[in-house]
């Protein structure tokens, strides 16, 4: 049976990688973006992908993506990428950030688990690096990705007896168009290269090939796990 695929924010950076992925490996893949515009602006890249705008912010508008799907084998919110630079520190800004990437990744599986429990599928939330350690500048993303680790870990023991699996990838510094300016920025980025062990910077098909993996019967007995795809950076 073809798998059914849901990618939030779906439609650029690394969710794109993602479910160009799940559709190169046969699966129908459904995957959303913001706003309408982002929608109809973009070219899907299969026959197998479909595309909604999707507010992660409101439980109403996930409830009509979902009831869109027939079966749901995998989840991945990878929507939740927002920062707000220099205002992190901002109370309304800091709520913000963490409705979004923390409280949106909850609404997003909380709203999915049936189907996931009928296909005994899998969910793969997507951390950050600044989830295992700190950010001096972004107090609001660190946080709601800390939050996202803690989050797929209690999911994974509370949702094993329905035999769905929960994990987490915690990318590093991989190249989008949220990191365009420090690639930009050669002092910034030689920085980066040198601590990393691997010696560049990651490509969102760097995170795609581990999502499919965790997704796959490969992976049938890892739950609760936050896998780091940093090249090292964290351990360095």
């Amino acid at each position: 049976m073809q798998r059914q695929v849901l990618v939030t924010g779906g439609i650029s950076g690394i969710g794109r990688a993602i479910a160009e992925a799940f559709a190169s490996d046969g699966c129908r893949v459904t995957v959303t973006a913001k706003t309408r515009e982002e929608v109809e602006q973009t070219q899907l890249f299969r026959e197998n992908v479909r595309a909604y705008a999707l507010d992660i912010t409101s439980s109403e508008g996930i409830s009509e993506v979902i009831a869109t799907l027939d079966r749901l084998d995998v989840l991945v919110n990878a929507a939740g990428m927002i920062l707000r630079d220099g205002k992190e520190f901002e109370v309304e800004s800091f709520a913000q950030v963490v409705d979004v990437n923390l409280t949106g990744t909850m609404r997003m599986c909380s709203a999915a688990c049936e189907l996931l429990f009928a296909s005994r599928g899998s969910v793969i939330n997507i951390a950050s690096m600044l989830a295992i350690f700190g950010s001096g500048y972004a107090p609001a993303y660190s946080a709601s990705k800390g939050g996202v680790s803690q989050l797929t870990k209690s999911l994974a023991i509370a949702w094993a007896p329905q035999g769905v699996r929960v994990n987490a990838i915690a990318p590093g510094w991989i190249e989008t168009a949220l990191t365009a300016p420090l690639v930009a920025d050669a002092a910034k980025s030689d920085a980066i290269v040198a601590r990393t062990p691997m010696g560049r910077w990651g490509k969102p098909a760097d995170v795609a090939g581990a999502a499919v993996f965790l997704a796959s019967p490969a992976a049938t007995f890892i739950t609760g796990v936050i896998l780091p795809v940093d090249g090292g950076y964290s351990i360095a």
